[in-house]
């Protein structure tokens, strides 16, 4: 049928055909990409937790992707912020804002390549269905032309033109459905990455209440100091 198709109905099929290769190609290197990943953020999630400070997290954490990234981000701003070591809500807030936007675009990364399989999705019926209304049209042009009515000559060229519909439904269905999995997996992959950003908060907020504290403890001792001279 394929080759006693028209051009038009021909290209129609090889387009689809090409569509249906893609989007097995995206569901193959999407469903390894996003298994490692989720083992990856496993492993990191739990290094924060038996981390006791942020320098021991970036230490467990290192070569492990977004975490160590995360983890970074948090340690960087606290550097910067040293000269106001005072704020300590100031830097919560604005780790938090660099950490939402590290975690804002590791979610745009996870969805990259699933636009394919929407649009794939969304049009491979319409261009079969364009295939099929060509192939007709060209059907029934040549029964015109050869002014014969019979069944056998209508049939072959209206089974051509269907095969076009036919091959658009057999790219759109799986691409639907490959669709809403990797998104159901990229939607998991993008807790756990939120679940790190708390992790990496939980640290900050433990290294600024350590550092409280001993600015309290010392305060103290030299107040204590201080009333021991004046005696």
């Amino acid at each position: 049928m394929f080759l006693n198709a028209g051009p038009v109905v021909r290209c129609v099929m090889i387009l689809l055909a090409l569509a249906s290769v893609l989007t097995w190609t995206v569901f193959i290197a999407k469903s390894v990409e996003l298994v490692r990943l989720r083992s990856k953020l496993g492993k990191a999630e739990r290094a924060l937790e038996e981390a006791g400070t942020l320098d021991l997290g970036e230490e467990h954490t290192r070569g492990a992707g977004i975490a160590h990234t995360l983890v970074m981000a948090a340690e960087t701003e606290r550097v910067r912020s040293q000269d106001i070591p005072e704020d300590r809500d100031g830097l919560k807030e604005r780790i938090v804002l660099h950490l939402e936007r590290l975690e804002a675009a590791e979610g745009r990364r996870l969805m990259r390549g699933t636009g394919l399989l929407a649009t794939i999705g969304a049009t491979s019926p319409f261009i079969g269905l364009f295939g099929t209304v060509w192939g007709i049209m060209t059907s029934f042009t040549g029964i015109a032309a050869s002014k014969a009515t019979s069944l056998a000559v209508v049939a072959p060229g209206i089974a051509e033109a269907l095969l076009a519909t036919a091959l658009g439904l057999v790219a759109a269905i799986p691409a639907v459905v490959i669709y809403n999995h990797l998104a159901r997996q990229s939607a998991a992959c993008r807790a756990q990455v939120a679940d790190l950003t708390s992790l990496v908060m939980r640290l900050v907020s433990r290294d600024l209440g350590r550092m409280q504290a001993q600015g309290e403890t010392g305060q103290v001792v030299r107040l204590d100091v201080s009333r021991m001279v004046g005696e």
